[in-house]
């Protein structure tokens, strides 16, 4: 999973339930709190007298905010909001306002809110069959990876439950196939390249693999082994593998928290050239840029270059959790039981799920409108935005797509939120970032750049300040 603390526009809470799921009470009720929250599809807040009761200005919202600060540890710095439902591309916080969201659970929630196939995917295998381990094979998670790997370079795969584990998981495959491929030495390549602005996740391998400092120097000492290197660096990234050091080079078609910059053809046929010249596996990170938001359902297909590892994560279950690494025969068969594992990943409900997600999303013509219409926006954003002086330019494939500005983009987020817009930030915090359900129409991709050009003002306020 990608979350990002440093800039409280970046945070929403993405915590929709069903109509048709099964509605899940709990009650807390503390003289300390004096609050009862009922997490269902409608949160109900019930203030004492003494609170809200006698100041009606404080809303069911703003409630919920002040209690959530009081027992949760501070990891999120949440936008002042709380969403309690949503429907297509639309969510609504617990006062009726709607938002359309350009942010998909942070580019989750691919086929948007509340999809019929995902919610009957889900009920009905809530109704059957949750939870077995994988000490027992199951239905759904055989046909989850018979799909995967039809559709893909790979020939296996392992579950995981986050794009941090899966990222986490490779990295210990591509130590192992190191070792399996190099009996006998004392010393196998063991070493990693990452590239700058990246991002691979917060566990620690993950995280030691992940550009910024700040994200690592707190947690001191993180995995060794690791050297980054400019993003598109052709030359330097061929010097350094060519060493015999590397056993793994982790990269990412297109970077998504990193700002939205996208590899020339170039830069990965040297990466895979190079690779195989020294026996270097070459592990895409597909968690954000994959399953169809290119408009290609794999990013590296637009290259025609294949990695020997790719993660995934965010969009495949729909916005339930799960993670997936796709291996070649040759990576697999350097693991063997024990080597790894997960209590939860891959069961039966999560995977149903994912095989609604996969099977929609892998279609050509659904392919086809993510490519149209991610076409439509970036051309509608440079006409819209590009005459403006703060804007430096509108990049991205599909419905990746960001929007690079001289200025922190914090305000411009906040300032669509209260249009009823939801957007990110990427980058160095410089970046609007927008990730839409794949799902989207022309029309509602029409009305979020109107929001946008009309909040462009306040940029000029802020540079001012």
């Amino acid at each position: 999973m990608s979350c990002y603390p440093y800039s409280s526009s970046l945070f929403l809470n993405n915590n929709t339930l069903s109509p048709a799921s099964t509605r899940l009470h709990r009650t807390c009720n503390s003289a300390r709190f004096g609050l009862r929250i009922s997490a269902s599809l409608n949160v109900e807040v019930h203030a004492p007298d003494s609170n809200s009761s006698s100041n009606p200005r404080i809303t069911k919202s703003q409630e919920l905010m002040e209690e959530s600060n009081k027992v949760f540890v501070g990891t999120y710095a949440r936008a002042p909001l709380v969403l309690s439902s949503g429907k297509g591309c639309k969510l609504y916080d617990l006062e009726g306002r709607e938002y359309l969201d350009l942010t998909s659970g942070i580019a989750v929630n691919a086929l948007g809110h509340g999809d019929p196939d995902w919610i009957t995917a889900v009920t009905q295998q809530a109704n059957t069959l949750t939870h077995v381990s994988n000490i027992y094979y199951s239905l759904p998670q055989l046909e989850l990876a018979k799909r995967l790997v039809a559709s893909s370079f790979a020939d296996r795969v392992f579950f995981s439950n986050s794009g941090t584990e899966a990222n986490e998981a490779a990295i210990k495959f591509s130590r192992k196939f190191q070792r399996f491929s190099h009996p006998g030495e004392k010393q196998p390549p063991v070493e990693f390249i990452a590239f700058s602005n990246c991002f691979h996740g917060r566990t620690m391998g993950a995280v030691a693999l992940t550009s910024k400092e700040h994200y690592r120097s707190p947690f001191e000492p993180v995995m060794p082994g690791v050297t980054f290197l400019e993003y598109g660096n052709i030359q330097a990234a061929t010097e350094l593998i060519q060493s015999g050091k590397i056993a793994a080079v982790f990269v990412e078609p297109i970077q998504g928290e990193g700002g939205i910059y996208s590899a020339t053809k170039e830069f990965l046929q040297a990466l895979r050239t190079s690779c195989d010249s020294v026996g270097s596996l070459l592990v895409f990170d597909e968690v954000q840029c994959g399953l169809g938001r290119t408009g290609h359902l794999w990013a590296h297909e637009a290259y025609g270059i294949y990695p020997d590892i790719m993660t995934l994560a965010k969009p495949l279950a729909g916005g339930l959790p799960i993670g997936a690494v796709l291996v070649t025969e040759r990576v697999a068969a350097a693991i063997n039981y024990g080597d790894h594992g997960s209590t939860f990943a891959g069961g039966p409900l999560v995977c149903n799920a994912a095989v609604a997600v996969l099977k929609k999303i892998a279609e050509p013509s659904f392919l086809a409108s993510v490519t149209k219409k991610g076409q439509y926006f970036r051309e509608l954003l440079v006409k819209k935005l590009g005459g403006n002086s703060h804007v430096k330019e509108v990049r991205g494939v599909g419905l990746i797509i960001g929007i690079d500005l001289d200025v922190p983009a914090s305000p411009l987020v906040d300032a669509c939120q209260q249009s009823g817009l939801l957007v990110l930030t990427a980058g160095k915090g410089n970046v609007v970032r927008l990730v839409p359900p794949l799902t989207i129409t022309e029309q509602e991709l029409d009305h979020a750049a109107e929001i946008l050009f009309n909040c462009l003002p306040v940029l000029d306020k802020t540079n001012k300040n």
